[in-house]
């Protein structure tokens, strides 16, 4: 992979769009750090500190810090994502989208504003729930007490501002796509979650103090760790390499006075074709029940709200209900990814308009057929094997007790996830552009 970034250092262009990526990730850590007026940090950043297994811990580590501080960028691409699982879903169900998908670049176009304002409703409505958040931690400068104008023009102020951040990382991400390398909003996900990794060292040097003080579960916790983060890491590499690869056969034809076809190649299908996003997809929607509770803790008492606390316990990070949920998102997502990604119809017309077939199987509808069916089965054992990398940790805090496990699994298959995506972006590029260096 270093290799990978060392060549295409030396193409200008490449050189351009890697040092444009890093410019907007500057800008968007630069964010991170811009405060909102009339709020009271410290009080949120108190609270977030003593929820670092939980799921605001969680959303803490994915802003790069921007949620316990309340800063710009507080919301991060949540609302985004959202937006995109919604408008994606609903291009299947109603037949208006449907057809704007299959317009071509101006149908893209439309179906992208689309979902830049359906982006931002969700960012009014999570920002409105983040204030309330603020105002019960008692993190606002101008709550309770104070002037009903100030009160209100405050609550405004602050709303606005977590909106207007969140559309602008959208919009970063978007730049990231046109200029620069690799998924915009994955990458600054990315750069989220590296930017707190410096917390490892600190957990780590708590359950060091714990073990010494004879606590077995912590001692399992330091042996077992890393052992995970490497298995992940394996797993992620192996599953990005990993294809199957469909022969294919072009008869002969003379066009003229020149002979074509004849030859002998190959389909290849990638077992994780849909990358890490199924992931990022997977966790901002199990992750709404608990946003929800989050912003409105008194759901959470079982006398006034029997329903509605049970449905909100039961989606806790450590729970099993959680896991699978979350495994069954995972799955879910990456057979829609590749419903819309990969035509199997259009596949065999194609081959069959350029005399091609695939040994055994007849052109038209019985290859289409074929291509489906290993589709799908290549895309369970995808999606089965991201899950289960995903709720190892999970099943593992639960057997110990440690909610620092569950959460750090997901984190570490997104960065993996991410970079692996990024480096095969940049071979793409050197691919076409005809890297002596890295064709060799």
């Amino acid at each position: 992979m270093f290799e990978t970034f060392r060549n295409a250092w030396k193409i200008e262009d490449l050189r351009k769009k890697l040092l444009f990526t890093l410019l907007i990730i500057v800008l968007f850590r630069l964010g991170c750090a811009v405060p909102v007026p009339f709020i009271a940090k410290e009080a949120l950043t108190a609270w977030v500190g003593g929820q670092s297994g939980s799921l605001f811990g969680y959303f803490d580590m994915l802003t790069g810090g921007s949620f316990s501080r309340a800063s710009l960028f507080a919301l991060s691409v949540t609302p985004y994502i959202n937006a995109s699982i919604i408008i994606q879903l609903l291009t299947v169900a109603i037949p208006a989208l449907e057809r704007l998908a299959k317009e071509g670049e101006d149908g893209r176009r439309k179906l992208t504003r689309i979902t830049r304002y359906t982006g931002a409703g969700i960012a009014l409505g999570l920002g409105i729930g983040y204030y309330f958040l603020l105002r019960g931690q008692d993190a606002l400068l101008y709550g309770a007490g104070k002037p009903v104008f100030e009160q209100i023009f405050s609550a405004v102020v602050i709303v606005l501002s977590f909106v207007a951040g969140s559309m602008l990382i959208q919009w970063l991400g978007e730049q990231i796509d046109v200029k620069g390398i690799g998924n915009g909003i994955s990458i600054l996900i990315f750069a989220g979650i590296v930017s707190r990794m410096t917390s490892v060292f600190s957990t780590a040097k708590a359950w060091i103090d714990l073990a010494a003080q004879g606590e077995v579960r912590f001692i399992f916790a330091l042996v077992l760790t890393p052992l995970i983060a490497i298995a992940v890491v394996v797993f992620i590499v192996i599953l990005n390499a990993a294809e199957r690869r469909i022969p294919v056969m072009y008869a002969k034809r003379v066009v003229g006075r020149k002979m074509y076809g004849g030859q002998n190649t190959h389909i290849p299908i990638k077992v994780n074709m849909s990358g890490v996003m199924p992931v990022i997809f997977a966790s901002a929607l199990a992750s709404i029940p608990g946003t929800i509770g989050g912003f409105f803790p008194n759901l959470y008492d079982p006398s006034a709200h029997p329903f509605a606390s049970s449905f909100l316990r039961a989606f806790n990070t450590t729970g099993w209900f959680y896991a699978v949920i979350y495994l069954l998102l995972i799955i879910g997502f990456n057979y829609f990814y590749v419903a819309t990604q990969y035509n199997p119809v259009e596949i065999a017309n194609n081959l069959r308009s350029n005399s091609g077939t695939i040994p055994g199987y007849r052109p038209g509808k019985p290859t289409s057929d074929f291509i489906t069916k290993v589709l799908g089965k290549i895309t369970f054992i995808g999606a089965l094997f991201l899950g289960v990398v995903a709720i190892l940790p999970i099943v593992l805090s639960a057997i110990f007790q440690i909610s620092g496990l569950s959460l750090g699994g997901t984190s570490l298959l997104i960065v993996v996830g991410v970079a692996l995506d990024t480096a095969r972006s940049l071979e793409s590029y050197m691919l076409m552009r005809h890297h002596k260096g890295f064709l060799e």
